[in-house]
């Protein structure tokens, strides 16, 4: 492996929209519904997750609260907690202390997060939530490192500087749908134009002192782009590992993942 290899953050809220297809009604402690994505908590570390993801939406659509409870003390890397900017996940969050959030937007009609976080729209409250998650004080917890989901726009980068974010993860859809457009011929316009749009972004999160993440959309043909592009500290992938996982394994899958990403 690699040791300079971004790391990999494994998103498991597929495993919980599979076990939601089967129980739209709700879920009963006795219910045994499976598939469990504390579950696959483990798979994932064993084939070699640095970072777990789950997000919990408002609407709990599929990963739900006690899901949260019990992944976050199995958890034995760094556990992500995606999160809409509302006073209620910012709770949920410094009463689990986890170990990092990603604010994230929301919309109800959405299968996956679509586009990034207005951070310029919303600065000052922003501001306000990334404070109170970053500050250590107190026995609920807090002081955890808090990124920020955003589009590869210069201008949101500058507005999570001034929030005081660590992190910026860079929305990937657009670059995705570009490579499957062009079928991963880099010098077709298109993509050739996202690939710069997203180095130009990279840069600038760089230079603004903030960690380097990625996400969406990234798969295992189109992941090697944005694993090169110089110091990127992490990429967050999801449904391309549990898709693959139906047929080798979650475990082997991870693995596969990892090592695509080492060989980038």
């Amino acid at each position: 492996m690699n040791p300079t290899a971004p790391l990999l953050g494994v998103n498991i809220d597929h495993v919980a929209s599979l076990r939601q297809a089967r129980y739209r009604g709700g879920l009963h402690p006795t219910d045994f519904a499976e598939p469990d994505p504390a579950r696959a908590v483990h798979e994932a570390e064993l084939g070699g997750a640095d970072i777990i993801t789950v997000h919990l939406r408002e609407d709990r659509r599929h990963i739900n609260d006690r899901d949260v409870e019990v992944i976050r003390p199995l958890t034995r890397m760094r556990l992500n907690l995606e999160m809409g900017a509302t006073e209620e996940m910012l709770g949920i969050a410094r009463k689990l202390h986890v170990h990092m959030c990603t604010l994230v937007p929301e919309g109800r009609q959405e299968v996956t997060t679509e586009g990034g976080l207005d951070v310029i729209g919303q600065l000052a409250r922003l501001k306000t939530m990334v404070a109170k998650l970053k500050d250590p004080a107190g026995h609920s917890g807090g002081g955890m490192t808090v990124s920020a989901f955003i589009d590869a726009d210069v201008r949101q980068i500058e507005a999570c500087r001034s929030a005081g974010f660590d992190a910026c993860e860079i929305h990937t859809g657009p670059y995705a749908n570009a490579f499957a457009a062009s079928g991963g011929d880099a010098l077709r316009p298109a993509l050739a134009a996202e690939i710069a749009r997203l180095a130009d972004a990279c840069h600038a999160v760089r230079a603004m002192g903030m960690r380097l993440h990625a996400g969406h959309g990234l798969n295992y043909t189109n992941v090697a782009h944005v694993a090169r592009i110089p110091g990127m500290t992490e990429l967050h992938i999801g449904h391309s590992i549990v898709a693959r996982g139906i047929y080798v394994g979650l475990r082997q899958a991870v693995a596969d993942m990892k090592l695509t990403i080492s060989r980038a």
